[in-house]
């Protein structure tokens, strides 16, 4: 059942953007703050050049509040999702990430209070070289190296939880990787050569806070470090007392998964009931209402399913869910409900199977190659059952060591089709490359089985191939033990049409525009047709093959 549409959202930004947004903003700061200190490598005067520059935005008026309004929004945000936890069971990596946001603030209390309060109030030079041998000793090295770690550490894990399905992000990771792990490293070498600088010129102690500044200034620090760990306590006992709560007879609320039925204590998301219970359950953004990894069917009274938040519906529109379908991260039932999850998590998949195959679940951009036998129906009818098996066990094994050898997978075999994939390693220009070259293999292998197969058959071997590249869900699907390792998507569904088309085309490939390109091999295939693919709203530019095996190498 399609979703029914919703009325039209009033145009305020969500949590979830918010959350977004401000964490962008202070991750921003942390990047320039970063390569601002590794600047000290050049030296201390270009470090303090580039300093006053770039402090003297955030020290504007409109830059004070966009830095400190995100800080604090970002924090609320955070204390407001931890409040609503109902279980700290979760990922390691969610954890690891939690703690780092938790404890920055202890380590921000001492910082800024030093720097930022002490320029604004008591005219404090806010130079390197008054920072620099100020801290330069190994307790105030130590809280600074700590503090430039966990920053940059948690915006970074956010980034990466944020983007980690889109394609751009994945071809670019290794580079990206390396430059998140190489700034806090040049970073700190940039304070250490500038420490160097400072004392062998002999720079004089730029003058600090006074005395009194000094004692309120720690007093100040003591105070927002006590009044944060105190909130931190009271939300971090929150999950404990409702466990209390629950066993002193708090309304239950049963949850029937697929094969099991647990009881929660009203209030609890679904996928917080998942964790709490060990049922593996995909989430790949963390509970954020942002990657939909998370989806449940649910059945049951709607009273007891409440109506989804302005960010679950921006997201299951997003995504085009149907009505019955929603997210567990945000889904906090009132009464029993029946929930199955959509997707497999790692876990889920890998104790369903015991053959130790190649588990992907990701959406990619992959190469889609269909290869169909022509003429098999007359064939069928004429030959024994036991000959027709022998036919496809040559046929299947011919294409599928073709594809095999040219880097794919070959990971349908459905009557007389087969389904390969390309891309799950590499890069999409490669695996376009890829089905190519596996196109012209099975044309040449298929055309030396042709003669012995006119002798025995009485007609020569006739196929077809369809070939085209895009976005696809590539991932295990099935029930209970028996699964396939395929790929969903438009992209499918074009190959195989265009693997239908090579019939009145009289082709033995019509590949796509755009993989032809990719693959480098669109110039001399002569005129790029307009196809009209059944299921697409436009046309797809398209190029015919007679026969791949002599068209390249």
């Amino acid at each position: 059942m399609a979703r029914v549409p919703h009325p039209a959202l009033p145009a305020l930004p969500s949590l979830r953007s918010l959350h977004w947004s401000t964490g962008l903003v202070l991750w921003t700061y942390a990047a320039l703050h970063l390569s601002n200190h590794a600047l000290g490598l050049v030296s201390l005067g270009t470090a303090e050049a580039v300093r006053e520059g770039v402090h003297g935005v955030w020290r504007s008026l409109p830059g004070s509040l966009l830095l400190y309004g995100a800080l604090a929004v970002h924090m609320g945000l955070a204390l407001q999702a931890l409040a609503r936890r109902r279980s700290l069971r979760m990922p390691a990596l969610e954890a690891v990430r939690l703690l780092l946001g938790l404890g920055l603030p202890l380590l921000l209390a001492l910082h800024v209070p030093a720097t930022r309060l002490a320029q604004e109030a008591w005219g404090v030079d806010p130079s390197y070289a008054r920072i620099v041998r100020s801290s330069w000793n190994p307790s105030s090295m130590s809280i600074q190296l700590l503090l430039m770690t966990a920053a940059w550490t948690h915006g970074c894990m956010g980034l990466h939880m944020a983007l980690r399905a889109r394609g751009w992000w994945r071809r670019w990771q290794p580079l990206l990787l390396t430059a998140a792990v190489l700034l806090p490293v040049l970073a700190a070498l940039g304070i250490v050569s500038m420490a160097r600088e400072i004392a062998a010129a002999g720079l004089p102690a730029p003058a600090g806070p006074s005395s009194e500044a000094s004692q309120w200034l720690r007093a100040l620090t003591t105070g927002l470090r006590q009044g944060w760990l105190a909130c931190l306590a009271a939300l971090l006992a929150g999950p404990w007392l409702w466990r209390r709560m629950r066993l002193r007879g708090a309304r239950q609320v049963l949850l029937h998964y697929p094969g099991r039925t647990v009881q929660v204590a009203q209030g609890m998301s679904v996928l917080e009931a998942s964790r709490e219970h060990g049922i593996a359950h995909l989430s790949l953004c963390g509970g954020r209402a942002r990657c939909s990894t998370c989806r449940v069917r649910v059945s049951g009274p709607a009273a007891h399913l409440p109506a989804p938040g302005r960010d679950e519906r921006l997201t299951l529109e997003r995504v085009g869910a149907p009505q019955d379908v929603r997210l567990a991260c945000q889904l906090r039932p009132t009464g029993d409900v029946q929930v199955a999850p959509l997707f497999r998590s790692p876990a889920a998949a890998q104790a369903g199977r015991g053959d130790g195959q190649r588990e992907v679940r990701e959406v990619r951009a992959v190469a889609i190659l269909f290869v169909d036998l022509r003429r098999w129906s007359g064939l069928a009818e004429r030959q024994w059952p036991v000959d027709l098996s022998w036919v496809l066990d040559q046929y299947f094994e011919r294409v599928g060591q073709a594809v095999h050898d040219s880097g794919g997978m070959a990971n349908q075999f459905i009557g007389d089709s087969v389904m390969a994939i390309f891309g799950l390693d590499t890069d999409l220009d490669t695996a376009c490359r890829q089905a190519v070259q596996a196109s012209a293999l099975i044309d040449r292998r298929m055309q030396e089985w042709s003669h012995t197969f006119e002798a025995q058959f009485g007609q020569p071997v006739d196929f077809g191939m369809g070939l085209h590249a895009g976005r696809a869900a590539v991932g295990r699907v099935g029930f209970e033990h028996t699964t396939t390792f395929t790929a969903v998507g438009e992209v499918v569904n074009t190959a195989s049409r265009l693997q239908e088309y090579t019939k009145s085309a009289r082709a033995r490939l019509v590949l796509s525009l755009e993989v032809a390109r990719r693959a480098g091999v669109a110039d001399g295939l002569g005129e790029v047709r307009q196809v009209q693919v059944r299921g697409r709203s436009e046309p797809l530019q398209a190029l015919h093959v007679a026969r791949p095996g002599l068209q390249w190498p």
